[in-house]
This record gives structure tokens, C-alpha cells and sequence, in this order.
């Protein structure tokens, strides 16, 4: 009844963007960047009627972000996989529905095990941002696509900006408001993909059949590894999640009990992250593309990253809130133009007809820094004080850029 018609029925030259494909990939990057980080700045309360202890709540939050990643982590090459055999169309519907259950099930709450549920469901269909960068990668000329990915970047810096925002002013109607909002946002995006997205993988670029080895996160990451040009660069990447996944995980922890914001509070200062993207790619990127190429932007991002986290670092430390938005809007900057100009060299080493797979791998090694940095940031919160998940920021990323410029030379 649905059945959309494939992307090349709707265009004959690729350099001719299909605008309905653009809308709907745009449209999900936004509402999924909307839908997350809308519940970020309530995490927190939410578990606080179970646990009373500011050290095991700052463990239960990281490990309501590690399980998530888990479940990312074993779904999201099974989704690339089966996006390179099926089309993109059917994954990024099945996962913005499993979104919209996951949102619904963690605000229902009542116990601790009904909020990890609420992360499992979500994080089992969590892994359709590779497919939407694998939709980004059918739908755009491959020397556009840095640019593109630039856009998506920037049209998710809107929906953080937005997001945190929202959730903090909903939560003042209740902590679940906000979870109830994301799921209702989710599902809007779904109705408008079944009626109007087109399918963007070409029948002749899917692959013939689906292998056990394909589907298997394990097999799928030592595989994405085993690709020469690949490999340096990925490992890079994962230092980099680590203390990304960290930050996160203990951002709305680390203000509660540092500076006693509200989650009002905490929304907004949220929002910084999202503003530095819309910046960064409506008037700082494409200068930045002009005269640097993707790695040195890459680099800049990193060190950007390293001066937020030693501002963050002293805020905690001497528990002066002004260095902590400092501190934000410089690692702002730097992660706003960490991701496209990284996901463009990813996407850039594999054809097209491998782009869900390396998307999915890619995704699979987030997702493992993501379980890896949570946990880790967690317990050295509680042992080394607020501030130690800045300082193991600041020696992981100085590692990164060492290994990603020896990437460089070995290529050479």
C-alpha cells in the first residue's frame, strides 16, 4: 500500500539530489539528534528514587548509557548488513519504531530494570544512524559527500539545540514528560518515511545474500579493521569515543553534583553543543574545506577538544561553573567539525556497494568505545573525583592524534 518507488526512479544523474530523499534523511538526522538529547538532562532524576548515593547513581547512569552502546553494538552491522541486502527504507523504519517503544518503556520507569529496558529496546534498533550515513552515501556524489555530511551534522546541531532545551522545560511537568515527547517525535518522523521516503539503494549495488559472517559484530569489526586504509584511522576514532561516550554518560552527573543545576539548567548549557554545530557548518566548515583537507580538520577538532577538556577539568576542580561553558564552547566547536570531516574519510576508503557495511562497522566500534568509556568514566568518577573523565579526555585524544598522523604516513 506504501510502497515507495526506489531512489533512481527518481533521478537518472547523480549529481541531482533527490528532494525527497534529502528531506527525510535530514528530517531523521534531526529528530533522532532531537528524540537523544532530549532525555539527557533528566537521566539522572529519573534513577534518583532508587539510588540515594551520589557515587552508584553516577555508576547506574553510565551503565544505562554502556548497556545502550551494548545493544548497538551487536545490531548495528546486522542492520548495515541487511540495509546493503533489503534498501535502507525498511531498517530506518523498523528502527525509528523501535526508538519510539524504547522512549516510551524508559519513561513508563517504576523500577530500575524497567529504565534498562527501556535503553535494550532502543539500543537493539539503535544502530540506524549507520544506515542513515549509508543513505547520506547512496543518495550523494562521492566528492559532495564531506559537504553533505557537514549538513547532517549541522541539521542534528539543531535538534541538540533544541532538544535539552525542551526536555529540561518538560521535565518540570514530570522527569517522564520528556521521554513521552521523544517517542511521539520518533513516530512522526516514522509516518512521514513510510508515506514519503524513497528508497535509495539501487537493486543492482545490494548484496545477493546475507552470510552468518555479516551478521556477526565480531567477525563485521575484525573485517572492518583488516581494510588497509581503514584500520589506523578507526582505532583513532575509537580512543576518541572513549572519552565522547564518557562526557556524555556523566555530563547531566557531573553538574547535578558539582554546580546543583536543575535539569532546566542543564538543558540549556546542553544546547551549546547543538549551536556549535549550526555555526560550525552554516560559516566556519565551508572555509575550512576550502583550504584544509579532511584529516587537518580532524586534527583541529581533536585539539579544540583537548583545551575544552582541560576548561572542564579546572571548573570541577575548582567548582567555578563560568570555566565549565568555556570549556563547552571550545569542545563544541571541536566536535562539531570532528564528524562530518571524519565519517567523509571513512565513507571515502570503501565503493559504494560497501558503504552500509563500513557504516555498520564503523558504528560497531562507537558503539564498543561507548560501552568501554561509560564504565570506565564512571568508576573513575567515583575513585578520582569530577573532574578525572577530563583528564582521561585530554591523554586519549593527544594518543588519537598520533595515531591518526602515523595513519597518514603509512598511506603515504
Amino acid at each position: 500500500m506504501f510502497k515507495s518507488k526506489s531512489y533512481n526512479e527518481h533521478k537518472i544523474d547523480k549529481q541531482t539530489i533527490d528532494k525527497k530523499a534529502l528531506i527525510f534523511g535530514l528530517m531523521s538526522v534531526f529528530l533522532c539528534g532531537m528524540g537523544f538529547s532530549i532525555i539527557a538532562p533528566v537521566v539522572p532524576f529519573l534513577v534518583q528514587p532508587y539510588i540515594s548515593n551520589q557515587g552508584e547513581q553516577a555508576i547506574v547512569v553510565t551503565l544505562l548509557t554502556s548497556v545502550y552502546a551494548v545493544c548497538v553494538f551487536f545490531a548495528a552491522p546486522g542492520l548495515g548488513a541487511l540495509s546493503d541486502r533489503y534498501g535502507r527504507r525498511p531498517i530506518l523504519l523498523v528502527c525509528l519504531l523501535g526508538s519510539a517503544i524504547g522512549y516510551l518503556v524508559f519513561g513508563i520507569g517504576g523500577a530500575l530494570w524497567v529504565l534498562f529496558a527501556g535503553r535494550i529496546i532502543d539500543g537493539i534498533t539503535g544502530g540506524n544512524i549507520s544506515t542513515i550515513f549509508a543513505y547520506f552515501a547512496d543518495i550523494t556524489p562521492r566528492e559532495q559527500r564531506t559537504k553533505y555530511f557537514g549538513w547532517i551534522s549541522a541539521v542534528a546541531g539543531v535538534g541538540t539545540v533544541l532538544g535539552p532545551t525542551i526536555g529540561g522545560l518538560l521535565a518540570k511537568f514530570g522527569y517522564s514528560v520528556p521521554m513521552y515527547f521523544g517517542a511521539i517525535i520518533t513516530l512522526i518522523n516514522l509516518v512521514y518515511g513510510i508515506f514519503y521516503m524513497p528508497e535509495s539503494l539501487d537493486n543492482n549495488n545490494r548484496l545477493k545474500k546475507i552470510t552468518f559472517v555479516r551478521l556477526n559484530p565480531f567477525t563485521q569489526l575484525i573485517s572492518v579493521l583488516s581494510i588497509k586504509n581503514l584500520k589506523r584511522l578507526l582505532i583513532s576514532g575509537f580512543l576518541l569515543w572513549i572519552t565522547s561516550g564518557s562526557f556524555q554518560a556523566l555530563f547531566s552527573q557531573f553538574t547535578m553534583n558539582t554546580f546543583n543545576w536543575t535539569p532546566a539548567i542543564i538543558g540549556l548549557i546542553l544546547s551549546i553543543m547543538g549551536i556549535q554545530d549550526i555555526i560550525s557548518q552554516g560559516f566556519i566548515m565551508p572555509k575550512l574545506l576550502i583550504k584544509l583537507s579532511d584529516i587537518k580538520i580532524t586534527v583541529l577538532g581533536m585539539v579544540s577538544e583537548i583545551i575544552g577538556y582541560a576548561f572542564i577539568a579546572a571548573s570541577g576542580l575548582l567548582a567555578f561553573y563560568p570555566l565549565f561553558i568555556i570549556g563547552m564552547f571550545i569542545f563544541g566547536f571541536g566536535d562539531s567539525i570532528i564528524g562530518p570531516s571524519f565519517n567523509g574519510m571513512i565513507s571515502k576508503s570503501v565503493n559504494d556497494s560497501e558503504q552500509g557495511r563500513i557504516q555498520g562497522g564503523s558504528q560497531s566500534i562507537q558503539s564498543l568505545a561507548r560501552i568501554i568509556g561509560p564504565i570506565i568514566g564512571g568508576q573513575i568518577y567515583v575513585a578520582f573525583g569530577h573532574s578525572s573523565f577530563a583528564f582521561m579526555g585530554i591523554i586519549l585524544i593527544v594518543i588519537a592524534i598520533a595515531i591518526l598522523y602515523k595513519n597518514v604516513r603509512v598511506k603515504i
